[in-house]
């Protein structure tokens, strides 16, 4: 009897080894940490105007020097996937940019909004057109960020969420284009600055309240820009360029001193 239950005693013991080894008697081993990071969005986020594009991805005009490439560059997250494009709206970040989000992906940054308010076309009024012209073309813009734009952020924001739930994610403003009473001597009128920048604003305070809603980041770089705007004698923001895409778009600068500083605070 004394045997046996010896015996006993030692298999019992030889069991526990094997499963503290194995983990096999654990309810369930943990998940590995969610590290990658996915960078999303439109032509703030691609890096245009900023330079030293990648040639692979054409018109998408994705840089080097964007402020994706240079967090990840400076972190070395576990994966790095950089889908931003120029010219995206909110349709073109759910049609062709949140293929490399999964479980994985720890953090993704955007930003996103101010094609769907049809800021090329409308900056392109205001450099070309009269000023009754600009200001009618940022009241169409300024309806469509109250009346619409929430509803198709909500959209964006749901899926990065849905496809990846244990990602952090930040969004990333835009800056104000202009400082008013500024060094510019020539080109748009006090009146049309005053109001771009008011329908800058307007466009960063529904893409704030949006995030928030569904518990991500904001990222507000208008104080970055502050005092490097067009017009500032110290401009991080192209003004009229050739190629003509890269029109009020950050400068290299911009993307470093500017944006990167506010994402890698948030991130």
């Amino acid at each position: 009897m004394r045997l046996t239950r010896i015996a006993g005693v030692v298999s019992a013991f030889a069991l526990t080894t094997v499963l503290a080894l194995t983990g096999a008697g654990a309810a369930s081993a943990e998940p590995l940490a969610a590290t990658g990071y996915v960078a999303l969005g439109d032509s703030y986020s691609s890096g245009v105007g900023s330079g030293s594009y990648d040639s692979a991805s054409g018109n998408c005009k994705r840089s080097t020097k964007a402020y994706p490439q240079l967090w990840a560059a400076a972190h070395a997250p576990s994966s790095f996937a950089f889908t931003a494009c120029s010219g995206a709206r909110t349709d073109d970040v759910l049609a062709g940019q949140l293929g490399p989000l999964n479980s994985a992906t720890g953090l993704v940054s955007i930003s996103i909004g101010g094609n769907d308010a049809g800021f090329g076309d409308t900056m392109s009024t205001c450099a070309l057109s009269s000023e009754s012209e600009c200001l009618a073309a940022l009241a169409t813009a300024g309806s469509y960020i109250s009346s619409t734009l929430g509803g198709r952020l909500d959209t964006v924001y749901a899926a990065i969420s849905a496809k990846a739930p244990a990602a952090h994610v930040v969004v990333l403003g835009y800056p104000r284009l202009y400082k008013l009473d500024g060094s510019c001597v020539v080109g748009l009128s006090e009146k049309e600055r005053s109001t771009i920048n008011a329908t800058a604003d307007a466009l960063d305070s529904v893409i704030a309240q949006r995030a928030a809603a569904h518990g991500f980041s904001f990222g507000d770089v208008r104080t970055a820009f502050t005092g490097h705007e067009i017009c500032s004698g110290s401009a991080w923001l192209h003004s009229v360029t050739l190629p003509v895409d890269e029109s009020y778009h950050p400068t290299a600068t911009g993307q470093s001193s500017g944006y990167l500083p506010v994402f890698q605070s948030l991130a």
